[in-house]
Formats: C-alpha cells, sequence, structure tokens
C-alpha cells in the first residue's frame, strides 16, 4: 500500500537530485562555447556579449562577477603548459615572449575555484606591464614558482594544481575576428621538486 507511493517519491528524489547535480556540473565545466585556443592559452569572447550563448550567461549569473564589455577588455587563462601537461606548483615555469597589443595587461595565477593559491602577503601573487621588467626588444620573461627566483617572479603554493589568467584591457585583440592570428607568451616547464 505504502509501496508505490514509496518507490515515486524515490524515483521524483533521483530525478530533481541528479537534474540539479547535472545543471551544477554543467555550469562548473565550461564558461560557455566559442573558445578559442592559442598555445596554452583559452580566452571566451563571447562570453561577455549579449550574443552570449544560455550557458555563459548561466555561468556568468552564477559566478557573480563582472564581466567587460567587448571592447574593455578580453580575458586568457593558460591550465597547462605547452606539452599539454597541467600546471602544478611543485614546478617552475618560465612563461616569455609578447602579449597582443594592449593598453594595459595583469597577470596573475588562482586555483580551480578561482581563488589565489598563495595567501602571503610578502609574496608577488601579481604582475602587470608597468612592472615588469623587460628585454631590450620589448619582450619579458617570468619564472612562475613556488620557490624564489630572480627577476620577475610570480609566487604560487606548493602541492596544488594553478591556472595563468591574462586580462588585455583596452585591446583590439577583444574586437577583432582575427584572434586565430595573435601570438601569446609560451609557458614551458623548466623543471619540478629538486630536479
Amino acid at each position: 500500500m505504502l509501496r508505490v507511493p514509496l518507490l515515486i517519491a524515490i524515483s521524483l528524489a533521483i530525478a530533481f537530485g541528479g537534474g540539479i547535480w547535472s545543471t551544477l556540473l554543467a555550469l562548473e565545466a565550461t564558461i560557455g562555447f566559442g573558445a578559442i585556443k592559442l598555445g596554452a592559452w583559452e580566452a571566451f569572447p563571447q562570453a561577455q556579449t549579449v550574443d552570449a550563448d544560455p550557458y555563459a550567461k548561466s555561468h556568468r549569473a552564477n559566478a557573480g562577477k563582472l564581466l567587460f564589455g567587448t571592447a574593455e577588455g578580453l580575458t586568457f587563462t593558460a591550465a597547462v603548459d605547452e606539452s599539454g601537461a597541467r600546471l602544478h606548483g611543485n614546478c617552475t615555469y618560465r612563461m616569455s615572449g609578447h602579449t597582443p597589443p594592449a593598453r594595459l595587461w595583469t597577470l596573475f595565477t588562482n586555483d580551480a575555484n578561482g581563488r589565489p593559491p598563495s595567501e602571503s602577503a610578502e609574496l608577488p601573487a601579481a604582475l602587470n606591464s608597468r612592472t615588469v621588467l623587460r628585454g631590450a626588444n620589448g619582450d619579458f620573461s617570468v619564472e612562475i614558482s613556488a620557490s624564489a627566483q630572480p627577476g620577475n617572479w610570480l609566487a604560487v603554493a606548493p602541492h596544488q594544481n594553478f591556472r595563468l589568467v591574462l586580462t588585455l584591457f583596452d585591446t583590439p585583440t577583444a574586437g577583432s575576428s582575427g584572434l586565430i592570428d595573435l601570438s601569446m607568451p609560451k609557458v614551458e616547464k623548466i623543471g619540478c621538486g629538486d630536479a
């Protein structure tokens, strides 16, 4: 007598729970469609426009972040190095080259949840185009490591994966349809552990 209502209640709980879980998983999986990949770097230029797909709009609403307009800026992220291996705090990386043209750019790291992995105020957690040391031809090299490095150094927390976030402000790149022709800085692994 109670068997049928109980089975219906269990079925509904599984259906609603599974639907909510799969929706949350889809929102965390990607920012949306239309990703541009340039080496290790990835950007979603349409995610910040009125033409964004429903997943991008939901991701933006769920994150509660204020995003840039098309002409204001473009954010690139790198979760892997040039060989395709995940970026990890136990390794040392070198980011070198040039950025696409921009009035200003910023570089910082975060973990999978978008939080800065390094909580120490004494360590350099971010760099920008005004403070980075450059070579004679305008290129730059940034060492990304948990231990101190000479020159441009970006500190990361050991024992966890991280992502690089490079944001270009006031850039013609954001409104350009020729994103594929751009060159981004290379992210190369120098070594891991005590090696």
